[in-house]
């Protein structure tokens, strides 16, 4: 802070020993201590809360760049593929073939399940 060296601490308390006398000297000492002693801690006050800030405005910096990114993300998502025409036609024709597909099973499933009136004519042919 101040480069202050013990000749000079020793000149001030001369000079302050002439001007106040041994009488006020200890209590002007105590009022200057108590002075320096608060100037420090509400510049040390200061600089944490300056800190914190700082660390604060940091992280709003990064939660919009992630928001950014996110955003981007999700748009590239949501947007349909950019590579032309012809990949628009092969994402219709692969669902149009699982819709087919799909149609086929269904088909498949209604003549596998045997209806109850067709079992008991079955039942009733065996011997």
């Amino acid at each position: 802070m101040f480069d202050i060296g013990f000749a000079e601490l020793l000149i001030i308390a001369v000079v302050g020993l002439v001007v106040l006398g041994p009488e006020k000297l200890p209590v002007a000492v105590r009022t200057v201590g108590l002075w320096v002693s608060k100037a420090k801690r509400t510049l040390s006050s200061i600089q944490s809360e300056i800190s914190e800030e700082l660390r604060l405005d940091e992280m709003k910096r990064q939660i919009v760049m992630k928001q950014e990114e996110l955003d981007r993300e999700l748009d590239e998502m949501r947007r349909p593929s950019s590579e032309g025409p012809a990949a628009t036609q092969v994402q219709q024709t692969t669902h149009s073939a699982a819709v087919d597909d799909k149609s086929e099973q269904t088909g498949k499933n209604q003549q596998s399940e045997v209806k109850p009136e067709q079992e008991n004519t079955k039942a009733d042919d065996r011997p």
